[in-house]
């Protein structure tokens, strides 16, 4: 599975892309009405993006923006976004409203998600201390320096390989009011790095306390994961936990339903798994009479076996 689809909406804000160079801007809407998508082409750009993002402060009243999306930026497979960032940063001021920022918006046919360069973004937070939402998209080269935020409440991160150190930079962050984290691990073929240890300033729970949205998926590990979330302290005050997407099989199942009860859920999401029907059953008969809303959807989970007997599994995204 590869992502087909660009955002359709940010901050309970439909998406609205932001008319090209040679279109005219007038008849846009309210500017607070939308999340407002600025973006360029990755091959043959005929404007880079901060020539993009310039028309649009001066089109759009932006002291009333509450919601940004970076599209396409030039060469996106081979540059990273630093010139966007510089002009979002020197343009701070003049975005006061603003509580959403996503990063990369960027589908299969503009640049494939581990094709997709990255860098550090811990600046962004830093520069806009009001940020509510803030999401990234693309692993590679990307960079998250431990911090303290006191607004954010939904963290987003989706890549075919996180690095070790972005996880472990977010589980020392002090976010005193994230309710939502969504990191996609991914796998070492796409420089995900990362190990469950890593894991482990986010699962102890410490530096989030409101967390009620725990997703850690997409990972070629997610037995391992599962395993150390089925003990965690933080397993206890989330409402919804989510390791869908990845090579979740019997052992990580049988794992997590043996470590700390998971009745007090509202929902487990474990679609695109690769467990046996008994497993499922398993999962079903222990949750499901909870009031535990239970996703086994295992329909996009495709298996391979080898002429050796090896048997190949995949995470949902990783190219």
């Amino acid at each position: 599975m590869t992502i087909h689809h660009h955002l359709s909406a940010l901050y309970r804000l439909p998406a609205h892309t932001f008319p090209g160079p040679d279109a005219p801007t007038d008849g846009l809407p309210d500017a607070e009405t939308v999340a407002w998508r600025i973006t360029g082409d990755v091959y043959d750009a005929d404007e880079d993006w901060a020539d993009a993002f310039a028309r649009f402060l001066a089109a759009v009243d932006t002291t009333r923006v509450r919601a940004l999306i970076v599209g396409a930026w030039e060469e996106a497979y081979d540059t990273d976004p630093s010139p966007v960032i510089e002009a979002l940063l020197a343009a701070r001021d003049r975005l006061p409203a603003l509580r959403a920022l996503f990063l990369g918006d960027m589908v299969m046919e503009e640049c494939e998600i581990s094709w997709i360069n990255q860098t550090d973004v811990t600046p962004l937070l830093e520069a806009f201390p009001e940020l509510v939402e803030f999401g990234v998209r693309g692993g590679s080269g990307l960079g998250f320096t431990a911090l303290r935020h006191t607004g954010l409440r939904r963290l987003t991160m989706e890549a075919g390989g996180l690095p070790a150190a972005v996880v472990r930079g977010v589980g020392a962050s002090d976010l005193p009011a994230l309710e939502h984290l969504d990191l996609w691990l991914g796998t070492p073929n796409y420089g995900g790095d990362s190990e469950a240890a890593d894991l482990e300033g986010i699962l102890s729970g410490a530096r989030l306390p409101a967390l009620r949205h725990l997703a850690l998926r997409n990972s070629e590990m997610q037995d391992a994961v599962a395993a150390a979330v089925a003990d965690s302290p933080v397993l206890d005050r989330l409402e919804v936990l989510d390791l869908s997407m990845g090579v979740l099989t019997d052992d990580g199942a049988a794992a997590l339903l043996d470590g700390r009860p998971l009745t007090h859920l509202k929902k487990l999401d474990l679609h695109h798994n690769y467990l046996t029907e008994r497993l499922q059953d398993r999962v079903r008969a222990t949750l499901i009479p909870a009031g535990v809303e239970v996703d086994l959807d295992r329909d996009d989970a495709d298996e391979y076996k080898g002429d050796d007997g090896t048997v190949w599994r995949y995470i949902a995204v990783g190219e």
